[in-house]
């Protein structure tokens, strides 16, 4: 039987009240501390429910954290996730030169005590919103900052996962990996000459000794950084973005979350 218009139209409204709008990421700025170091954080989640959901711990690129790790937060916010951008530099400690970055950088790859602190207090900071599940953290870290996801591994902190993006492997500790708890998810440029085969191989052998539960993949031509389209195309630079990597390591993560959550 066809419906006259009105009826057609009065169904349409219906539809549409009855259904509920899709709920806007929501993110914030927070300060928070380490010892007596202010640092300053971005949280993003989906305000569609208020019940604890599984929290995702990012840690930043070798310039800080900003507008990338920002965008990968709201990302994660809009899969259900409550995301935190941690900082380990320290507010407004935002470097823009490779020099900087690099000086910057090298203050916590020579200093791992501190850098695990600094994480740390991220990790706090995300466990104390009402909105995560405390039982249900994981960490992933971007470059430098997948040094800094490690080193919250290998301090044996109670997480649910690891995942690292073209991340700095070594450690002067290699022993600490036994204290890891978590499965690792190390996703690695498979032409990346940063963090080349001798230091792939070396975090091998290191998650092996420890009876690590990890998993490495490797994605052929894509070199150091391959996930910041800020990096360019020009890989003879060693620094350069790859679309199909950075899509398939992205899906790498989602699919990992999906086992360990």
């Amino acid at each position: 039987m066809r419906l006259p218009i009105y009826g057609l139209i009065a169904m349409t409204m219906l539809a549409l009240i009855s259904t509920p709008a899709h709920a806007a990421v929501k993110t914030s700025v927070v300060d928070y501390k380490q010892g007596d170091t202010v640092l300053e954080g971005y949280l993003a989640y989906d305000d569609s429910n208020d019940k604890p959901r599984p929290g995702v711990l990012i840690m930043h690129e070798w310039d800080g954290e900003g507008a990338y790790v920002q965008s990968r937060a709201r990302q994660l916010a809009e899969l259900g996730y409550v995301a935190f951008a941690c900082d380990i530099y320290g507010k407004g400690v935002r470097p823009t030169t490779p020099q900087e970055c690099g000086a910057n950088a090298g203050i916590y790859r020579n200093d791992r005590a501190l850098t695990r602190a600094r994480v740390e207090a991220g990790l706090d900071q995300l466990k104390s919103s009402k909105l995560v599940d405390p039982k249900k953290i994981a960490a992933i870290g971007y470059c430098f900052g997948g040094m800094c996801a490690l080193e919250l591994a290998r301090s044996g902190a109670d997480i649910a996962g690891i995942v690292v993006f073209h991340g700095s492997l070594d450690t002067p500790t290699p022993a600490d990996a036994a204290h890891i708890k978590c499965p690792v998810l190390a996703l690695q440029g498979g032409d990346d000459r940063l963090v080349n085969h001798d230091a792939v191989n070396a975090w091998e052998k290191e998650m092996k000794d420890a009876n690590v539960n990890w998993q490495l993949v490797q994605y052929g031509g894509a070199v150091h950084g391959y996930t910041n389209p800020k990096n360019g195309s020009d890989t003879s630079r060693g620094v350069a973005y790859n679309a199909e990597a950075d899509k398939r390591s992205w899906a790498a993560m989602r699919d990992f979350f999906e086992e360990i959550f």
